[in-house]
């Protein structure tokens, strides 16, 4: 009879801190590509207006703020038309939305794929943040067609423009990454991710200018990241106040922060992914 030990594989998680291995994502970089291009035709697949979707949403919430806020309440919009005022700030914030909750999903959503394939994990969250910048791009340009009807022209700021959305981009992914990781352990975060969006939108300057929240607070509410962005959005594209630098530099170092803290905790627990999904 044959004695000899027939030869085992043992498959152990990763031990100590985790950092991103950029290596092994330009490894995988043909299955992040496929993921992009899935996330978004499986986003308009079987559906009537397709693409248009991008436009519905963030135009008929414009539509819905201006008639309550900008008409009926008067809240002001810093010397610009309310409807441009108010979809400078939706284009961005819709993406924002979208992006944190398919990201938070991420993991929930290809439990088949993270069960029985190894690929790096971050890719799943990451994919909604990239796959958004399509929607993201096609309500820009709405914003621009809306721009000339009121004559209004962006100047030379409109170069830093970039900088502000992949300030979107990082403020989107670390949450994004960090609610994820939480997702998959707790499943109730998934009913928690809808209230905390909405919670921020109304902590954000979407239906309001940051000119009335009270000068001494603006400091601390440049803490919500969002903050920078859309005041950046404005000042760049409606010239509604100077470049507000601080804030947009105070919101940046807050969203490099939780892309930080939300990519630690993401490649720290990581490693139990599989199991407990």
């Amino acid at each position: 009879m044959d004695t000899r030990q027939k030869p085992y594989l043992l498959i152990r998680p990763k031990s100590g801190l985790q950092l991103i291995d950029f290596k092994e994502l330009k490894e995988y970089r043909d299955l992040f590509f496929f993921l992009v291009a899935r996330d978004i035709k499986v986003r308009y697949k079987q559906t009537v207006l397709g693409g248009l979707w991008a436009i519905i949403q963030p135009f008929f919430s414009m539509i819905v703020f201006t008639l309550f806020f900008g008409m009926l309440a008067k809240i002001p919009s810093d010397g610009v038309p309310y409807p441009v005022f108010n979809f400078s700030a939706m284009i961005a914030w819709t993406y924002f939305a979208g992006t944190l909750t398919g990201s938070g999903n991420s993991l929930i959503e290809n439990i088949n794929l993270i069960s029985k394939v190894y690929f790096p994990r971050i890719i799943a969250p990451l994919t909604p943040v990239f796959a958004g910048l399509l929607d993201f791009s096609i309500a820009f340009i709405v914003l621009l067609g809306m721009m000339l009807y009121f004559h209004i022209y962006p100047t030379i700021m409109i170069l830093i423009l970039p900088l502000l959305i992949i300030q979107m981009m990082l403020t989107a992914s670390g949450v994004g990454m960090f609610l994820s990781a939480l997702n998959a352990k707790y499943r109730d975060i998934r009913y928690t991710i809808p209230f905390l969006v909405q919670l921020w939108m109304f902590a954000s300057p979407i239906v309001y200018p940051t000119s009335i929240v009270p000068e001494k607070y603006r400091p601390l509410y440049a803490l919500n990241p969002m903050v920078g962005v859309i005041e950046g959005f404005r000042s760049i594209l409606l010239g509604t106040i100077p470049f507000p630098a601080q804030t947009v530099l105070l919101s940046l170092l807050v969203s490099v922060g939780f892309f930080i803290i939300g990519t630690f905790y993401f490649k720290q627990t990581e490693r139990y992914f599989a199991d407990i999904i």
